[in-house]
């Protein structure tokens, strides 16, 4: 009889097991790329935000802005929405200044298991370089939504920052 036909119910089971076995194994070790993948692009972002910040202390508004994707959007406080770099470049170009020294600090940084979509948050400061400024200090939170684009490097496609300082009081305005 040929060995091929000596099979019996248990051989089916010891199929199927197997197969389980290896699909199990197979997601266990996906799994774990996939944990390793974003723990590395969290740690290249943090590293990319913290360069970031120190062209922003350098006041190089062009390299600032190059930390955005073509698509991004900027939302400063108490100004629209800037869209594109253009934009961007302009709210930049108005906060970068010799006068003030414009940081900030990562919090946490998550990548979305996708490991195409992170975002990160800090904290930032506005500190002017003479006491006597008419510039005020600020201090305050952001968020940034950064893209892995297509050549694999990471952009910052949503930016958005506001003041942990209160709000002015509101200017009354006189009867006639």
């Amino acid at each position: 009889m040929n060995s091929r036909m000596k099979r019996g119910p248990g051989s089916k089971l010891a199929f199927v097991g197997c197969i389980a076995l290896l699909l199990m194994a197979a997601s266990c070790s996906t799994y774990q790329a996939t944990v390793d993948t974003r723990a590395a692009d969290e740690a290249k972002i943090k590293e990319l935000d913290a360069q970031w910040s120190k062209t922003a202390v350098a006041n190089d508004v062009d390299g600032t802005v190059s930390y955005y994707a073509d698509d991004a959007y900027l939302l400063a406080p108490n100004a629209p929405i800037a869209s594109g770099k253009p934009a961007i470049r302009a709210v930049w170009a108005s906060m970068l200044s010799p006068e003030v020294t414009v940081s900030w600090q990562v919090s946490k940084v998550e990548v979305a298991r996708s490991g195409d979509l992170a975002y990160l948050m800090g904290t930032y400061q506005v500190v002017p370089k003479d006491p006597k400024s008419k510039i005020p200090a600020d201090k305050g939170k952001l968020v940034e939504v950064w893209k892995k684009q297509a050549d694999g490097n990471w952009k910052t496609v949503a930016d958005i920052f506001n003041t942990d300082l209160p709000a002015a009081a509101p200017v009354e305005v006189k009867k006639k």
